[in-house]
Parts: C-alpha cells; structure tokens; sequence
C-alpha cells in the first residue's frame, strides 16, 4: 500500500500539537506552583538567607527557561516511544515541582519543603537516566534544571536552618 501524501503533514501537524501540549502541562504545572504564592518577593526578602542567595528577580527568567527545556525534553522521548515509563518519570516530576512552590511559600513549610525537593531531585535523577536510554539530548536538556533543583535543594536547607 502506498503512502498518503499528506501523511507526513498530518504527522507533523500531530508532533507540533503534541510539543504544544507537553508545554501546557509544564504551564500548568508552574502554573499550580504558583498559585496562591502571588507576591512572595517581600516574604523571600525577609527571610534569613545564605549570603549566596541569589536576588528574586532571577527566579523568574531561570525557571521560565527551564520550564521551556523540561516540555522539549519530555516531547522529544514521547516522538520516540511514546507514552512509556520514562515519560510518567517526567510527569511524576513535574507534579513533585507543582507542589513544592505552595509548601515553600504559600504554606511556610520549610521542612517539609525540603523533604519533597529531596523527592523532587531523586525523581529528576530517574527521569534523566530514564531519558538518556532513549535520546541523550533529551537527558541533557534536563541537566540544568537538575543542577538548578540541586542548588535549590542546598538554598531550602539553609533558609530551614536560619528560620527555625
């Protein structure tokens, strides 16, 4: 049987919505962190900080990038064998970033922040290694955010420990 010509296109079109919709998860996944945690600039300020804290400005344009590398990360495993057990690491991810936002800022709960961005970098950890089994790209577009979680880890154990 002979291929459609238009077969490609409706493919393409399919893998372009498709990025579309792993972007609107990322969405609302910063979306669900965010919510209720309007305006946590002068509560962050007033925390006692590690002098290596970095300002609240750069978390915005730093998470705005890695939340762009999370969905074309997660769209270029789906374009390879789709929905598989690499892909409900990414999402399980991606739920643990929802969460820790509101426990951190809109609950106080630094403790238990903590103990969830321990869970949030361990499942980080899975899904690069889950990744890297199926597109190495894909793994080290993960990396930075990785390393970002890592060095947001150390930040929520110290704040912890200066406001209790």
């Amino acid at each position: 049987m002979e291929r459609s010509r238009d077969t490609p296109t409706t493919s393409g079109r399919r893998q372009w919505w498709a990025l579309v919709g792993f972007a609107a998860a990322v969405f609302v996944a910063a979306a669900v962190g965010g919510l209720g945690v309007q305006g946590t600039t002068d509560e962050y300020a007033s925390l006692r900080q590690p002098a290596w804290a970095p300002p609240s400005w750069l978390f915005g344009p730093v998470w705005s990038l890695l939340y762009a590398l999370i969905a074309v990360a997660g769209w270029l495993v789906w374009r390879r064998v789709g929905f598989s057990p690499a892909l409900w690491a990414w999402s399980a991810q991606l739920v643990l970033n929802a969460i820790w936002t509101p426990l951190f800022f809109g609950a106080g709960q630094y403790g238990l922040a903590f103990a969830e961005i321990v869970v949030m970098w361990l499942a980080i950890g899975l899904t690069v290694v889950l990744f890297a089994r199926v597109s190495r790209v894909a793994s080290a577009l993960l990396l930075p955010y990785w390393a970002w979680v890592t060095f947001a880890a150390a930040l929520n154990l110290s704040i912890w420990r200066l406001n209790s």
